[in-house]
């Protein structure tokens, strides 16, 4: 059994309290480490910590911070394969995806910030021949970085690396469900010489751990990704220390394919959308819109695509579909089916039991699911799945495309299929998310602001924005002497 350990200080170490928690991997459903179940305690040296190593850290250069990120960097990518694996095990995400994507990305988030700092600017005002106004851009303090199970170095190392950047020190709780890769990302902290306190990770539960990171004066700045109801609690504990917010949450994604896209192109990308990492991505076109007079077309091709899926073992190279990520989350999915079929839906493909080699015969697996003749108001379609479910449903016009699009309390992405520019454009437009893809789905730049509308986020992060998310704004006003 393996021993995760909390980071603070520049220590690796175990709860105060002495308490463990069992991690599973899915794929096989039984425990194979234990995590440090932390408390305030643990929270409280953590904060201490990235206090005393503020004042130091925030005078570095912006080129010694960089330096330290880039060989953050360089380490984990000596490490991608140790790194793939461990978030294949915690996660039950093929290996395939860990090793080209995920950890990838990781790597690139913190070499993106490391530079990107380098090249911040300063916005000055000269106010007639009175003053001169300039505005300085300084560091927040201690941040709480809070990650989710699904993405989690990928997602965590978003959130650090613009911290760290630009001079906060961080405090940072990865799940509870996936911690490995948050584990060894300490360890190459610890060799690689980030300065002690710069970066501390407790792990633990939300109530002992998120909950108190929320509500701790001491922390000014919060970034958060998750689900809708953590969110509204983070929300709610912030609020009475007007702490600065970032919170990226739910999406109901549309992908909405018009009778002039690319057929085949639109199918593939669909199915992409639709099951990467088992559906678990944040970003998932969970809801398939199809033109009318294409409809029966693209339900058999989609549906044959994705019957073809290869699930089995995610540390098999040849794995297309993984193992989700906990035995309640197959339950909640299985339950949202079963609601389908009470809803009226009809299964399309995903109905039979996985076939799976004898090691992942306890795993918690579910078949892609592809669901049709559901009305757009039920509540498969309006309430956020985050499995491997999708539903395809029929529309005649393009308001009417725009208008079943819109019909969620949620707001994160969209892709939009088509070969017609000026409607691209247009549907864009009345989208009410944050990210429209036309002709693609995921093909991320960091330097463009990334959040949601309505009940998918609050405030934005990627390249510039990030940045000064971790950062107060100050003006300066000089008067000229006459």
């Amino acid at each position: 059994m393996q021993r995760i350990l909390n980071y603070i200080d520049g220590e690796q170490r175990p709860a105060v309290g002495g308490g463990e928690i069992e991690v599973f991997e899915p794929a096989v459903g039984s425990a194979y480490a234990l995590a440090p179940d932390s408390d305030e305690r643990d929270l409280d040296a953590a904060i201490v910590a990235a206090q005393r190593a503020f004042p130091a850290w925030s005078r570095k250069s912006a080129e010694q911070r960089s330096e330290h990120l880039l060989a953050i960097a360089a380490a984990i990518e000596a490490r991608l394969e140790e790194f793939a694996r461990a978030e294949s095990i915690d996660t039950g995400k093929p290996i395939s995806l860990a090793r080209s994507m995920d950890i990838p990305r990781s790597v690139r988030n913190f070499r993106f910030f490391a530079t990107a700092v380098l090249h911040e600017r300063s916005d000055a005002h000269v106010t007639d021949h009175a003053a001169l106004n300039y505005t300085l851009r300084r560091p927040r303090g201690v941040a709480g970085l809070i990650s989710p199970w699904n993405l989690p170095l990928y997602l965590l190392s978003w959130k650090i690396a613009p911290a760290l950047a630009v001079g906060n020190t961080a405090v940072a709780k990865p799940s509870e469900i996936t911690p490995m890769t948050a584990h060894l990302l300490a360890d190459v902290c610890r060799k690689a010489g980030l300065p002690p306190g710069v970066l501390n990770i407790v792990h633990g539960l939300g109530p002992k751990v998120g909950a108190p990171i929320a509500s701790d004066p001491r922390i000014g700045t919060i970034s958060f990704t998750g689900g809708t109801a953590t969110g509204r609690l983070i929300a709610q504990a912030a609020a009475p220390h007007f702490k600065k917010l970032a919170l990226e949450m739910g999406g109901k994604n549309a992908t909405i394919v018009f009778a002039d896209a690319d057929f085949e192109q639109a199918v593939t990308e669909s199915v992409r959308a639709a099951f990467a990492n088992q559906g678990q991505v944040c970003l998932c076109g969970s809801r398939v819109l199809v033109h009318e007079s294409i409809f029966d077309r693209f339900v058999d091709a989609f549906a044959q695509r994705t019957a073809a899926l290869r699930m089995g073992d995610p540390l098999d190279d040849a794995t297309q579909q993984g193992a989700l990520s906990s035995r309640a989350h197959l339950e909640k999915v299985r339950g949202y089916v079963a609601l389908a079929r009470e809803e009226g839906g009809r299964i399309i493909c995903g109905d039979a039991p996985p076939a799976l080699p004898e090691r992942c015969r306890g795993g918690w697996f579910h078949p892609p699911t592809v669901l049709t003749g559901l009305g757009p108001d039920c509540r498969v379609n309006q309430e956020e799945i985050f499995g491997p479910v999708v539903t395809i449903l029929p529309f005649g016009d393009d308001a009417e495309a725009v208008a079943r699009a819109n019909a969620t309390v949620y707001g994160l992405s969209a892709s939009i299929w088509t070969n017609d520019l000026n409607r691209a454009q247009r549907v864009s437009e009345q989208l009410d998310v944050g990210t429209v893809w036309v002709n693609c789905w995921l093909l991320r730049d960091l330097r463009v602001p990334f959040g949601g509308m309505k009940r998918s986020g609050l405030g934005r992060e990627g390249g510039d924005e990030a940045l000064r998310f971790f950062t107060e704004p100050k003006n300066v006003c000089i008067r000229r002497a006459d």
